[in-house]
């Protein structure tokens, strides 16, 4: 199995690059079309670069900040940043099966310094055992190959190497529905293990895992669904390197908010989920004598 080598690849400087260009073209009072017009390019390449979603050139950062009236001390920091754009990340080995859109997650969530997440139906990725993982990923593609299978399986565990590192773990901040701790995904010796597993991972001192119990009546977790929300360190001047981001996997695909009114509203949609939470030792331990 590959492991990550604490490398975020291009996600970040692609994400960085783009605000500064979007920030840019807002500042010259410039439309997305009016910049592909005169760039000679489509509207949707300037939304892509503005999002993060490509690697782009020197030169074409420079024809970019040319057109936009950008200062010229800010041109040679943005041409660097665009050659950090091609670095490609310890998950481009399983490119072969990363969902469109997901490898954005992934770069971010291996920068990430804090992860907080809701799930009410199954265990986040981050804490699965092989075989449970094994065993949702058949079910939930059953035209898949025996190898794309073991490869997605390969890949979560891969990631999972954030939590359990020693030098700067992830901090992992989990809510879960006791309704889950209650699903046999793969039967019951899969389910077994998978709640040891769990128990194990609530001594982890990175790792704090709640549960909401199902008699909880209302909470804002029903309203939200399943989300992710990513934080990142700090940097000097108590800046951060990158804006909060909310990750939701719906169902078409993945999608990213990091506007600050909507990470606001996620995290205190989280902070009113924990309200109703209580540690998970004790309704694992249950569940546990009940396989």
């Amino acid at each position: 199995m590959a492991s990550p080598h604490g490398t975020t690849g291009s996600t970040m400087p692609r994400r960085q690059l783009g605000r500064h260009l979007r920030d840019l073209r807002n500042r010259a009072r410039m439309t997305t079309r009016t910049a592909a017009q005169q760039l000679e390019w489509s509207e949707a390449k300037i939304w892509r670069i503005e999002t993060g979603q490509t690697s782009l050139r020197s030169l074409d950062v420079e024809a970019m900040c040319k057109i936009y009236g950008a200062p010229s001390e800010l041109v040679e920091p943005l041409t660097a940043l665009a050659r950090e754009t091609k670095a490609r990340g310890w998950w481009t080995g399983y490119s072969d099966v990363i969902t469109e859109g997901f490898e954005v997650y992934i770069g971010l969530e291996e920068a990430a310094r804090l992860l907080s997440t809701y799930e009410n139906e199954l265990v986040p990725g981050l804490l699965q055992t092989e075989s449970y993982a094994r065993a949702l990923l058949a079910a939930g593609r059953p035209d898949a190959t025996a190898a794309e299978i073991e490869r997605r399986v390969q890949l979560r565990m891969a990631r999972q190497a954030l939590v359990t590192r020693s030098d700067s773990p992830l901090q992992l901040d989990v809510v879960i529905g006791e309704s889950l701790l209650w699903h046999r995904v793969g039967g019951g010796e899969v389910a077994a293990e998978q709640l040891e597993h769990l128990r194990r991972m609530c001594d982890l001192p990175n790792v704090r895992i709640q549960v909401v119990p199902s008699d909880s009546g209302y909470h804002d977790g029903m309203e939200t669904g399943r989300f992710v929300l990513l934080d990142f360190a700090e940097v000097a001047e108590g800046s951060l390197t990158e804006p909060s981001v909310v990750y939701v996997e719906a169902f078409t695909g993945p999608v990213y908010l990091d506007k600050e009114h909507e990470t606001a509203r996620y995290r205190k949609a989280f902070a009113g989920i924990k309200a109703v939470a209580s540690d998970a030792r004790v309704v694992i331990e249950e569940a546990r004598a009940g396989v």
